[in-house]
């Protein structure tokens, strides 16, 4: 992206402040950036500054196309955009995506309204049309925003890569546009951010370990560490790739099925179902399915198959079962640590 600040590419856009052009060709640090925070890191400060920017070389008849100002949004969008000329309205939405701002108010109908008269896009537009990510608009009035500053409200394609076709075809979209898909691959670029969080509570949890082993008749070790990682890999990874393809809906319900199974066959592969590992088993089947059922829950925030509603009514049910597994499970691990 420029840094530099373009001066006004018409008469329509007098007295209003410098507006910004933007690339619509990716940069190595761009790119870098993504992938830094696809893995949770500087996650909330990966910002554009809200306003106005120029893509390509747009006039006053040129549409103007409303975003977020989480920056892998901004720059998925622009991306897309290479030939045409057009405005982009970047809201304040807090570094949040679109979607997830829309249910937050972020991405909302007082913002838009506040980053229309900030910016003077009256001013620098002579048509009064906003064409806006249809994943937006739950939270966005369009009639309230009309009332309010005389723009229209357009609802664009769900997905960026669309966006040319949407705008070639007179602002006309297919079913195909319309429909939220969440592939294979979407899911799996989310994995990493789940993976780190994991990896955090981890290490809090080896902490704990290490000063149990000082004192343990049966130190914690390697086989124990696989079964864990494996408990891990299968709630924050294995669940969301294979989600659509798990029994059941509720995403708990999913990672505790898979968790179940590749703790099941570790410890039969370890000899953990008979004496003098049996408790040992027990406490594993008891403690780790609910991990990975925990982690494939958490997972709901970054699915297009979930509601807010819905959210929280499987986590007022899950959440219960998972701490009384767990405690359970724990108890006769310590248990077995202690005595042997």
């Amino acid at each position: 992206m420029s840094q530099n600040s373009c001066c006004c590419t018409s008469s329509a856009c007098c007295g209003t402040p410098a507006i910004q052009t933007v690339s619509t060709q990716l940069t190595l640090k761009d790119k870098l950036g993504g992938w830094k925070v696809r893995w949770g890191l500087a996650r909330m400060d990966y910002t554009m500054e809200p306003g106005i920017y120029a893509a390509g070389e747009p006039n006053e008849t040129s549409p103007v196309l409303v975003s977020a100002n989480y920056k892998l949004t901004f720059d998925t969008l622009r991306k897309h955009l290479t030939g045409l000329h057009c405005w982009l309205l970047i809201l304040d939405t807090k570094g949040v995506n679109v979607w997830c701002a829309a249910g937050k108010g972020t991405f909302g109908t007082d913002e838009l309204v506040h980053r229309i008269q900030e910016t003077g896009l009256a001013d620098v537009v002579a048509h009064k049309k906003l064409i806006l990510p249809q994943l937006g608009a739950p939270g966005v009035s369009a009639h309230e925003v009309t009332k309010r500053t005389g723009f229209s409200v357009t609802y664009g394609p769900v997905r960026a890569d669309d966006i040319q076709a949407f705008i070639s075809s007179g602002y006309k979209a297919t079913k195909q546009m319309r429909t939220v898909r969440f592939t294979m691959w979407d899911r799996l670029v989310l994995t990493p951010m789940e993976l780190v969080i994991a990896a955090k509570t981890s290490l809090m949890l080896f902490g704990v370990l290490f000063l149990i082993n000082l004192f343990a008749a049966r130190p914690f070790g390697l086989f124990d560490f696989v079964v864990y990682a494996a408990a891990v890999l299968t709630g924050a990874f294995v669940t969301p790739v294979l989600l659509p393809y798990i029994p059941g809906k509720a995403f708990a319900l999913k990672g505790w099925l898979l968790g179940m199974i590749g703790t099941g066959l570790i410890a039969w592969a370890y000899g953990w179902f008979a004496p003098p590992s049996l408790l040992l088993g027990i406490g594993y089947m008891l403690s780790l399915p609910p991990c990975s059922a925990y982690l494939a829950m958490n997972f709901t925030g970054a699915s297009t198959y979930t509601s807010p509603s819905g959210v929280l009514k499987e986590m007022k049910i899950a959440l219960p079962l998972i701490v009384l597994s767990l405690v359970a499970g724990i108890i006769l691990l310590l248990i077995k640590t202690f005595v042997g």
